[in-house]
């Protein structure tokens, strides 16, 4: 399954939430303000890299570039480009919009 996580962790704890529901082999695509969880030096930096060792962490570039974040980029974190998101959609039968 691919989750899709649309908010700051420092504004909802929608990350939390997904990360505690997320399978082992899934996916958690990070979007929009979302990407500011997969920053170094973030409350969610921990969270992030523990959760990277049972699923696949991707952030989408264009947002963290939008964000002037493109070079905080937390270790781990598998950056995408607009058509990598449409690949991650196709790649996984479900997909969860988390928000």
């Amino acid at each position: 399954m691919l989750h899709i996580v649309n908010k700051s962790p420092l504004e909802r704890n929608t990350l939390d939430s997904c990360l505690a529901a997320a399978q082992s082999g899934a996916a958690v695509l990070l979007i929009e303000d979302g990407v500011y969880a997969a920053t170094r030096g973030n409350a969610a930096e921990s969270k992030l890299r523990s959760a990277s060792e049972r699923l696949e962490i991707y952030v989408l570039a264009p947002d963290l570039e939008a964000r002037g974040m493109g070079a905080s980029l937390t270790e781990g974190v598998k950056p995408v480009d607009y058509a990598g998101f449409v690949d991650l959609v196709v790649k996984h039968k479900n997909c969860q919009s988390w928000l």
